[in-house]
């Protein structure tokens, strides 16, 4: 599931530089940084609505469509610094690599992780969903709370018919309507509701954490100054997250532009938060989150072997991580 030649052959990731992926002599120090998806999930975008440049260090950002693919470019030694769900760290933890480790939590909304049906379905709850085709993003958040949904209706994953795809493909086919559901996350949830007339049956509020993870490669935690570069470069994560905190009128119409919706409905988004996004330092509480996880998967025998979490946690950067303002 997590293979090198999926990562190369997905052909999802490209390298955006902020100022320079060159590291030649008398070229200053460069991070490579993952973004996942647009919108509240770009850094980008994020930090130059804040004015956040980083001093000292240059950033190259590359794109994916979902976190298993940036465990991929982890592993495979092609980033520095990336994010994702408390899933697919998990898959790796079962197979014989693991470059990298966990090195804070970006808390943040779990109501932005729902699963939708398109418009005129006549399904009230998930309940509704037996025998019925249900879209998801394999070892993802998506695939974790639709299992979990189906549980407290007293459905299990053979009640429905589950078809894994992609966040683009997976869009393409709702819109054609090749799914009566989807188990989805971030901007296409607003895009499809703005575009298609699609609607919320379930978010996923009260099943999720809200802890996304903040990991970084080993040789990156091997070098003292990519490590004091990762040092700082949480704390400007932080601050901007403080920025789209106190503007956030101004931040809706940014994210609104860039994924192609009328403002209203991600001010609508805004609205219905269940958190906004802040860094937070490795905890035991976090810890033992990711566990919870990670057994449920073993029990769905979505996993090869039972999996300990806690090798992948690393707390040297508790004190990196100021508070949120």
């Amino acid at each position: 599931m997590l293979s090198r030649r999926a990562f190369v052959g997905a052909g999802t990731a490209s390298c955006l530089l902020l100022a320079g992926c060159g590291a030649g002599k008398g070229a200053r120090p460069t991070l490579r940084v993952s973004v996942t998806g647009k919108g509240e999930g770009d850094t980008r975008l994020l930090f130059k609505a804040a004015g956040i440049k980083p001093e000292g260090f240059d950033l190259a950002y590359s794109e994916f469509q979902s976190g298993h693919l940036v465990v991929e470019a982890l592993n495979g030694g092609s980033l520095d610094y990336g994010g994702m769900s408390e899933i697919p760290p998990i898959f790796a933890a079962a197979s014989t690599i693991q470059s990298f480790r966990q090195i804070a939590v970006a808390h943040g909304d779990v109501n932005n992780q729902v699963v939708l049906v398109p418009k005129g379905s006549k399904a009230k709850s998930i309940a509704d969903l037996k025998g019925k085709r249900v879209g998801y993003v394999r070892a993802t958040t998506a695939q974790y709370f639709l299992i979990r949904m189906l549980e407290e209706v007293g459905l299990s994953w053979d009640d429905i018919k589950p078809v894994a795809m992609g966040v683009s493909d997976g869009a393409a086919a709702f819109s054609q309507g090749a799914f009566d559901a989807w188990a989805i996350y971030g901007f296409p949830i607003q895009r499809a509701i703005a575009t298609e007339g699609a609607r919320i049956l379930k978010t996923a509020y009260g099943i999720l954490s809200g802890n996304y993870l903040v990991s970084a490669h080993v040789d990156a935690l091997k070098d003292p100054d990519k490590t004091q570069i990762i040092r700082e470069y949480l704390g400007l994560v932080q601050k901007a997250y403080g920025w789209a905190v106190n503007n956030q009128e101004e931040w809706a119409g940014i994210i609104a532009q860039d994924i192609g919706v009328p403002r209203d409905y991600v001010a609508d988004q805004f609205k219905r938060k269940s958190a906004s996004y802040e860094l937070r330092p490795v905890s035991d509480q976090a810890i033992a989150s990711q566990q919870q996880v990670a057994d449920l998967f073993f029990q769905q025998k979505l996993l090869p072997k039972a999996v300990d979490v806690r090798p992948l946690w690393d707390a040297r950067f508790n004190d990196a991580i100021p508070k949120r303002v």
